[in-house]
């Protein structure tokens, strides 16, 4: 299978360097939030090289083979390779490659898998459509689902469509996990890129019940005096 050969191409490209700090770089350390997580040591660089070389063969099986590998660099270079298939395909193809990425959030366990996907797929699908699955996912016990719903928004957001991004954003103020505070943060932060004033709008009346990261990642792009004024809970 194609998926054989991918996974082979990937096995020449590693980096013992790589393969040992990986780990200890995606935590997957024992209790660590991608425990048991195995590396191989594979640049991404190198996997979108592999994935751009086969996305146009690569049949949905071959894809699912990947994303079922317990080495990580196969299941980002299958879920780069949707992406590129997205891309391309045309509003039926676009509509199964959805579906089969929510099938797989299971395979969609760390924070880099899910924001090389999470946008370009999920929430380019839902441009002109139904986004109550995104809340479905904010509610879901899954910390990766969770963060798929707010990175999706990342598709609206370069549109100036702001709501569903706001909501989840309250949605998560009181989350515990500093993955979520992180996403979050940085989606706020890409809604004030576009809209200053929206984003003001929306951090002051809850910026003081915010987790600090949440709110670093928010305000990073305001000018240095501002930022100390927001930290210091003066506004």
């Amino acid at each position: 299978m194609l998926s054989t050969q991918i996974q082979d191409e990937l096995q020449t490209l590693t980096r013992p360097d790589k393969a040992i700090f990986l780990p200890y770089f995606f935590k997957t350390g024992k209790g660590e939030y991608a425990e048991g997580d195995k590396f191989i040591g594979v640049v991404v660089p190198d996997q979108r090289s592999v994935a751009r070389k086969h996305f146009k063969q690569a049949s949905l099986d071959d894809v699912q083979k990947l994303l079922d590998s317990p080495i990580h660099e196969h299941r980002l270079t299958g879920l780069i390779i949707l992406t590129y298939k997205f891309e391309k395909g045309d509003n039926a193809e676009r509509k199964l490659i959805y579906d089969f990425y929510l099938k797989n959030t299971r395979a969609i366990n760390n924070w880099d898998l899910v924001d090389c996907s999470a946008h370009k797929i999920v929430g380019q699908h839902l441009i002109d459509k139904d986004r109550s699955i995104l809340y479905k996912l904010a509610h879901s016990k899954n910390l990766w689902e969770q963060r798929i719903a707010i990175v999706s928004t990342f598709a609206f957001i370069r549109l100036k469509d702001f709501e569903d991004c706001l909501n989840l954003a309250e949605i998560f103020l009181t989350h515990e996990h500093d993955l979520i505070h992180k996403a979050v943060g940085w989606m706020l932060r890409e809604v004030g890129k576009k809209d200053e004033f929206v984003l003001v709008s929306f951090l002051n009346p809850n910026y003081k019940k915010m987790p600090r990261t949440m709110l670093r990642y928010a305000i990073e792009k305001f000018p240095e005096q501002r930022r100390i004024l927001y930290l210091k809970g003066l506004i």
